[in-house]
């Protein structure tokens, strides 16, 4: 790769668009352009109607090695202040992470390699992941005296629970893609040559689905982590009234009592 190479791939098809991460030099590590690049092309997608689903993976042997440490950003400069690395997460990291989680269709994360810190956020703030055998999860903000960031903190006490976050992220071991399977981080682990026809295949079955009500699911879930039991009644059935009224579930209920394959269009 020459420094004139995007560090974001995308081709669609069939509906999917499929992001690769490209810095493999550098283990696909973030920099603020990257994080600006792939937040413009997550709201970018979410807006194409030709885009039912995203893909997400990395080129190269690794899918998304965090920071880029020698990024003017964060890379300390002898004789000057630190460098104010909240700055960096306010600007780049957190607006990623919310267009991410934000992102009108589903997204599919294909993990081909190590995913650290900020990667590893990338990784599990996708709907489904998909794992090769040879993948492997690591925190690792403990060795550089900063704590996790881009989601991390939120979305692994969810996954594993608080103990085995709290294990993750303060002794900073590495995690194999099987024990993520077991710990109940990621959805699947396939074999490396298996890795992208599994998430594409994945992607493919939701970009067939109705779309608007795959993302009200997710932030359904979401939302209802810090609800009680009537609240989170109360959202469904605000939810259930919304799309109600759309065309996809007019669809649904028309192809199946007619016996035919639907076709969803809501967004």
């Amino acid at each position: 790769m020459s420094s004139t190479d995007p560090a974001l791939l995308m081709d669609c098809a069939d509906g999917v668009a499929v992001l690769r991460l490209n810095r493999p030099q550098a283990l696909n590590a973030f920099t603020a352009e990257l994080l600006a690049t792939l937040r413009e092309t997550l709201d970018r997608l979410g807006a194409e109607e030709s885009v039912r689903a995203v893909v997400i993976t990395g080129e190269g042997r690794a899918f998304c090695a965090g920071q880029d440490l020698s990024d003017p950003h964060v890379a300390p400069v002898p004789g000057e202040a630190p460098k104010d690395i909240g700055y960096l997460i306010e600007h780049f990291y957190a607006p990623m992470a919310r267009a991410l989680r934000a992102c009108r269709v589903p997204t599919v994360c294909a993990v081909n390699g190590v995913a650290a810190g900020a990667g590893l956020s990338l990784a599990l703030g996708c709907d489904l992941v998909v794992a090769s055998e040879k993948a492997s999860f690591v925190l690792g903000f403990n060795k550089i005296g900063l704590v996790p960031d881009a989601g991390s903190t939120w979305l692994l006490p969810r996954l594993v629970g608080r103990a085995r976050a709290m294990e993750l992220a303060l002794l900073g071991d590495k995690l194999s893609a099987t024990d993520a399977l077991a710990w109940g981080l990621i959805n699947r682990c396939v074999a490396p040559d298996a890795l992208l026809e599994e998430a594409k295949a994945l992607a493919v079955r939701l970009a067939v689905l109705p779309t608007r009500a795959l993302v009200r699911t997710r932030q359904l879930l979401d939302e209802a982590q810090t609800l009680s039991f009537g609240e989170a009644l109360k959202a469904e059935g605000v939810a259930q009234s919304e799309l109600g009224f759309a065309h996809d579930y007019r669809e649904g209920v028309e192809a199946f009592m007619q016996k035919r394959a639907p076709r969803y269009t809501d967004r």
